[in-house]
């Protein structure tokens, strides 16, 4: 979009907040880059420069705006919608994986080469890995600067930064503020010792009560809980462990992160965007969908329903073999006692939080009889861990969505609802349908539309790319799948 100069001046001079993340605009005369939606008076149009991501503006020589703070601003949806190599490499370094493997662990996890790799980002995003990494080693570090009292020294080793020095230059380069400054400039308090708190953007509308109501109803006991308003699980993470505590309001999610290792900040506040589905665009969505008469009324009394997705598509996909032909009761109680005899221990003292979800190399060297599934789920189940710990199944945040349901297809027990539901909330493909499932069907039926699953397949193309959306809306419809959010 960053290229359609008349659009997005448009979009500036009438502040709005639907195009943050999609493009950055810079200004020529004072040297700073804005979102969109920044209150400040709009400059000349003869003065704006834009482009796709803040990274490709700091390497123009730009600093971020004080006043709209634009590095905080929601992702651009594309990163989540397309499935190629840009927007995998996007999510990889959101991931952090060239902060711990290099620009060569992130072509290798892509199956391309650097020069590959770097060509493809500079002329997708305006700016190369490296660019784009420390971009975010930049926001992860004014987060850790204004709402924590940690020494500069740690701050700079936390956000991932190979020496003071380097940090220091960056945080002048990027904010043109000294780190001392910056965090004067904050003026906050610290809440509690060890707990970093925050506040996550998205795009409005939101609709809460499918995305928490559904994350509340699956809890497993151990990993999530409902407790005092918030959603709260553990993190798996790569260089510790971590409970994220996750608030609806008005305007943003606030956020509160409890982290054994501060390097895994910009991680952790990564996963937490993807369960919650907020770099969606509502806007786009709701307007596709509002095209078809039967499911229009129903998207315009609950606007901005976002998927519900994962921190984790492993654990997600086993979570979802195990559930098969299951209520969600007894699929919770299932899941719950795996959690309890393979979950690596965890110390929650604000809460009932015991454990992280096992991990796929951990589950594929147990008895399968321990599992306590009939036969063919213990099948199904088997092959799955394997499959995962050995490589041979990718459901990671950069994992090619076609080659991940081919390999799964094959797997036995795996259907096409059990494929298209980890497609859509391991994998986050905004276009995963089942068009089999029974509360879909039901929907479909009580709307008027059509409800076997090859004619609803058929009806639902004019849905694409959101049929995974309209499954929620769908959902909805059907009582029996609505998870209302809880008081």
């Amino acid at each position: 979009m960053h290229e359609d100069f008349d659009r997005c001046v448009r979009a500036v001079r009438s502040k709005d907040a639907r195009f943050d993340g999609w493009f950055f605009t810079a200004v020529r005369t004072t040297r700073v880059y804005c979102r969109p939606s920044c209150p400040s008076m709009s400059p000349k149009a003869e003065n704006m420069v834009f482009f796709p991501s803040a990274a490709a503006a700091q390497t123009s020589g730009f600093r971020a705006c004080k006043r709209c703070r634009p590095d905080a601003s929601p992702g651009s949806p594309e990163w989540n919608e397309r499935a190629d190599l840009a927007a995998r490499a996007m999510r990889l370094i959101a991931d952090g994986v060239v902060d711990r493997a290099g620009v060569p662990g992130l072509a290798s996890r892509l199956g391309y080469s650097v020069r590959q790799v770097e060509r493809q980002l500079l002329a997708e995003f305006g700016a190369g890995p490296l660019a784009l990494a420390r971009a975010q080693r930049a926001q992860t570090a004014r987060l850790l600067i204004e709402t924590t009292a940690l020494p500069m020294s740690e701050v700079a080793a936390a956000a991932g930064f190979g020496s003071i020095r380097t940090f220091n230059d960056t945080v002048r380069e990027v904010f043109a503020l000294p780190p001392t400054e910056l965090r004067l400039r904050a003026g906050r308090q610290v809440a509690s010792p060890g707990v970093i708190s925050l506040r996550l953007p998205f795009r409005e509308p939101l609709c809460p009560d499918n995305l928490f109501g559904h994350l509340a109803a699956t809890a497993v006991a151990g990993v999530e809980e409902w407790r005092d308003g918030a959603y709260r699980r553990t993190l798996r993470l790569p260089h510790g462990s971590g409970i994220a505590t996750l608030r609806p309001t008005a305007d943003h999610i606030a956020c509160q992160l409890v982290l054994t290792d501060l390097r895994d900040l910009s991680r952790a506040i990564s996963r937490c965007r993807r369960l919650l589905d907020l770099d969606a665009d509502p806007v786009a969505v709701d307007d596709l969908l509002c095209a078809d008469p039967a499911l229009a009324p129903h998207v315009r009394r609950d606007p901005g329903r976002r998927v519900p997705r994962t921190v984790d598509g492993a654990e997600l996909a086993i979570r979802t073999v195990v559930g098969q032909q299951m209520s969600p009761a007894a699929a919770r109680t299932q899941i719950g006692r795996l959690v309890a005899e393979h979950g690596d221990p965890v110390d929650d003292p604000g809460g009932g939080l015991t454990h992280l979800f096992p991990q796929p190399a951990t589950l594929a060297a147990v008895d399968p009889d321990r599992f306590g599934l009939p036969k063919a789920r213990k099948d199904s189940m088997v092959s799955l861990v394997t499959g995962l710990a050995g490589g041979a199944i990718d459901l990671g945040v950069g994992a090619d969505r076609e080659r991940a349901r081919a390999r799964l297809e094959v797997l036995p027990g795996f259907g096409r609802w059990t494929v298209e539901t980890i497609a859509m909330r391991a994998l986050g493909d905004p276009d995963a349908f089942m068009a089999c499932d029974i509360g879909v069907r039901a929907a479909a039926r009580s709307l008027g539309l059509p409800f076997t699953p090859a004619s609803l397949a058929a009806h639902a193309a004019a849905w694409r790319p959101w049929r995974a959306y309209a499954v929620q809306y769908l959902w909805a419809v059907y009582d029996l799948q609505a998870s209302p959010q809880p008081a």
